[in-house]
């Protein structure tokens, strides 16, 4: 097995360091300021957010307006109905949450029976299609019985693969690697700022091993918001680093290359790939965390969000915004704003309540209510408080260029 430095020294870092703790402080503070009212919307947005860019960087072009209006059509439940690309990010948005919902162990995140979850999660719900393998020249691999070599969601590939340049482990080697990997960057055993510095590393590395026949990137980058969450970020899933990766795949690529160059001489480190390459690659991610705290940050602040909405409803009011397929949306009555801006300061809300607050009869905010939850502004359930949600419609008004 070839000699590998598992993640770098804090020292090695410089002024980063200081980069490290202003991450930290910028994500308290932005976990701080999003009220619970709005955080289970923005929160399912960033699943959104990260399905539409993990899936771009593997060459899916599915526009997130298709994958939001799908959602609301209810078509989820007839998958024959579905596009593959469509298919493929509606497993992802389920992967995530089972990865969510399973990442609150520290000395569990990094296991390799997690890691294989994470790849069964997403490949067990595709048709057989989708998990055919093909060789180097992109022909179907068949067996000696003439069957098609298929994925085995969760397992480790068996055959050899080359990925741009680089040529990772065989099969055979793969389960030590993997043994040492989930040694290595347990997080129970690193602490403080390191693990940001061990969740950089450990996004390589994994990318490096290839551990899978495919699907390798989409696991990574889910292992990597687990691990991030176990790093101490409280905030994480107000904002996305994998958003930062897929607004520039060139630059993204170029930082893991980077640090898949072997070392360059002997005072490059230890191992046989490059300390200096995962410096590179290291302050690539971090400075990628900066920026998408910064602006999940402005894009999620209070008062400028207050602003849009205002403007949302009132345009609204006068019949002046087109729904996400480019039709007019019909007229809305502009007590849906002060329905809306009062579910953001207080939360859900009963029916008779929001009649109190807003001085209104049940009988004047009742086709209101129901126009608003047709059109998922709110999510209004017999016998149900009522909920603020983000409608597919809204989106790109409330949260400008997220895409």
């Amino acid at each position: 097995m070839t000699s590998v430095t598992p993640y770098l020294q804090a020292d090695k870092l410089g002024e980063y360091q200081d980069k490290l703790v202003q991450l930290y402080m910028a994500d308290a503070a932005l976990n701080q300021t999003i009220p619970d009212s709005i955080r289970k919307s923005t929160e399912w947005l960033l699943r959104q957010v990260n399905c539409f860019y993990s899936n771009k960087i593997e060459g899916n072009p599915t526009h997130p307006k298709d994958l939001l209006k799908t959602q609301e059509s209810n078509q989820t439940n007839s998958s024959e109905e579905l596009s593959g690309a469509i298919l493929e990010l509606l497993v992802h948005l389920e992967a995530q949450i089972k990865a969510k919902n399973a990442s609150t162990s520290l000395k569990d995140v990094c296991t390799q029976e997690f890691i294989g979850k994470l790849h069964q999660s997403f490949y067990e719900k595709l048709p057989e299609e989708h998990l055919i393998v093909k060789d180097l020249e992109g022909r179907e691999i068949v067996r000696n019985d003439g069957s098609k070599l298929l994925i085995v969601p969760g397992e480790y590939r068996t055959l050899d693969v080359k990925v741009g340049s680089h040529i990772p482990p065989g099969p055979d080697e793969l389960s030590g690697y993997m043994r040492w990997l989930e040694q290595m960057f347990n997080p129970e055993r690193i602490h403080g700022t390191n693990r940001v510095i061990a969740a950089a590393a450990l996004h390589h590395r994994l990318a490096w091993i290839h551990p899978f026949q495919d699907g390798n990137g989409r696991v990574i980058r889910l292992l990597t918001d687990c691990y991030m969450r176990c790093a101490g970020f409280g905030g994480y899933g107000l904002w996305s680093i994998t958003r930062g990766f897929g607004r520039n795949t060139q630059n993204y690529y170029s930082a893991l290359a980077e640090a898949d160059k072997p070392r360059q001489g002997n005072s490059d480190g230890r191992g046989n790939l490059s300390d200096a390459g995962l410096l590179h690659f290291t302050k690539y991610f971090i400075d990628t965390a900066l920026d998408q705290v910064s602006y999940f940050s402005d894009l999620l602040e209070p008062r400028k969000l207050g602003i849009r909405i205002d403007y949302y409803f009132e345009m609204r009011a006068k019949g002046g915004l087109p729904d996400s397929s480019g039709e007019q949306l019909p007229l809305l009555k502009i007590m849906a704003r002060d329905i809306y801006r009062l579910l953001l300061e207080k939360g859900a809300m009963s029916r008779s309540a929001i009649c109190q607050h807003l001085g209104k009869s049940e009988q004047t905010l009742r086709p209101i209510l129901k126009q608003m939850d047709s059109e998922r502004l709110i999510s209004a359930k017999p016998k149900k408080d009522i909920e603020l949600k983000v409608s597919a419609n809204s989106v790109e008004f409330l949260f400008p260029q997220l895409w």
